[in-house]
């Protein structure tokens, strides 16, 4: 492996990725300033350009599944594309199982087949879009496969926006909810992405508290963060915290240099970068 920063939270924004989707406009262009070109699709090619460009070696594409697949506001984006991606570009793309809670058994195995068959190297949900918090029970057959398998599961925490106008969710994965699930899974590595915002303080918390709780910092702009957060990167956190830029919602090359602007020392910004996604996901030995 090179040298050069992991993105642990991407989505994969193909033309094919983007096809039958819900219309998001007014959510990307609008509410979170994604450029139009870039909301329109982009290959792998230009994503792997852009990557270079910010210094980003490789990147975790989620295979994700965005609410109830039969529901008109939702989707799930095909596993085969993440596969094929990683097939194709293997030294820069990693994949993420995107995890629908009511899927009950026929996900658990589709995650199982991902991860042993396709190489994938953990899980991925948004507990908002299915409005089910993190320690309710449709989750724990996933949480325990997880474990068996060895890989880590992420989950956005924090507040939610609206996304669709006609399909709005409660935000319902506060930090404090991975409390109960680290307690019954202590060998299940957690991953609370997006900061955690607003209760970024509950987030970090829970990191201190559990040994097996950590946190990403994707989805909100670098400049934005809270001081405590980016005071946690920097000194007693800066084990526990891994990058990423949910993107397109943040641009690899401006949130690098975002992250330069914050002066973090040298060693925990490495810590930051890279060398925490790769102890957390056992790249190494991958």
């Amino acid at each position: 492996m090179g040298t050069g920063a992991i993105d642990a939270v991407v989505n994969i924004w193909t033309e094919e990725a983007l096809a039958g989707r819900p219309d998001r406009n007014d959510f990307y262009t609008g509410k979170v300033k994604v450029d139009r070109g870039t909301f329109e699709g982009v290959s792998l090619e230009n994503m792997i350009r852009r990557m270079d460009e910010a210094g980003i070696e490789r990147s975790m594409l989620i295979a994700a599944k965005v609410g109830p697949a039969d529901h008109r506001a939702c989707y799930h984006v095909p596993y085969k594309l993440v596969v094929d991606a990683v097939q194709k570009y293997p030294d820069r793309f990693l994949g993420l199982a995107g995890v629908d809670p009511t899927e009950g058994m026929r996900g658990v195995r589709e995650l199982e087949m991902l991860v042993r068959e396709y190489g994938f190297i953990g899980a991925h949900t948004y507990p908002h879009w299915f409005e089910l918090a993190p320690d309710h029970a449709r989750y724990y057959p996933f949480y325990a496969k997880c474990v068996e398998l060895d890989v880590p599961i992420q989950l956005q925490v924090g507040q939610s926006l609206v996304y669709d106008k006609s399909f709005p969710r409660r935000s319902t994965g506060r930090p404090i909810t991975l409390d109960a699930v680290a307690c019954d899974f202590p060998e299940l590595k957690l991953i609370g992405i997006h900061i955690g915002i607003p209760w970024t303080e509950e987030m970090i918390a829970m990191a201190w508290k559990h040994e097996n709780v950590f946190i990403g910092s994707d989805a909100h702009a670098p400049r934005y963060w809270p001081q405590s957060f980016i005071h946690y990167i920097n000194t007693y956190g800066q084990d526990k915290v891994i990058f990423g830029t949910d993107f397109p919602v943040l641009d690899f090359g401006e949130t690098m240099r975002q992250i330069d602007e914050l002066n973090l020392r040298p060693g925990p910004k490495q810590k930051f970068l890279r060398d925490n996604v790769i102890r957390i996901y056992g790249l190494d030995a991958k």
